[in-house]
């Protein structure tokens, strides 16, 4: 497969996790780390349903791909999440040492990756982080559009 194939191929197994955080009630938010070819950590957002405010598919994902290599650094892995990661979640994966982040869908509000700011590629830190955003953005946005209308349709 080719480059894009590939991104879309990982994305779509990122959109998998944010259909069982949707499945939740959940803010349908998905990722995985891959590395050589393989998922080695999966997550989506768990915040509500484990009441911990770091419970992002970002963190769950390299909890477990840490977990999975037995170490902190997540060298030559890559991180496909649906929705660009936050302030926090761009700090972990700075820590983490993590070496591409792909993501979905710009996030206005919080988004660390270019929207707002730019934690992942800001030279002032130890690491930088290769940046590919837009893939599958609009299944990716129609997730959340679609989970915030009906939330909002449920409460009015």
């Amino acid at each position: 497969m080719n480059e894009m194939k590939d991104n879309e191929y990982w994305m779509q197994a990122a959109i998998e996790e944010a259909l069982k955080a949707e499945a939740l009630m959940e803010v349908p938010i998905g990722a995985v780390v891959v590395k050589d070819g393989e998922i080695i950590g999966r997550g989506y957002n768990l915040r509500e349903t484990s009441h911990d405010p770091t419970a992002h598919a970002e963190m769950v994902a390299i909890r477990e791909a840490s977990r999975h290599l037995d170490a902190w650094r997540l060298l030559d892995c890559s991180l496909y999440v649906t929705l660009e990661p936050c302030p926090m979640c761009a700090g972990a994966i700075v820590q983490s040492r993590i070496a591409r982040v792909i993501y979905g869908t710009p996030d206005p509000k919080a988004g660390c990756a270019g929207t707002l700011m730019n934690l992942l590629q800001d030279d002032r830190f130890n690491h930088t982080t290769e940046l590919i955003s837009g893939i599958h953005q609009e299944r990716c946005a129609a997730l959340l559009t679609q989970f915030f209308r009906r939330l909002r349709s449920r409460s009015s």
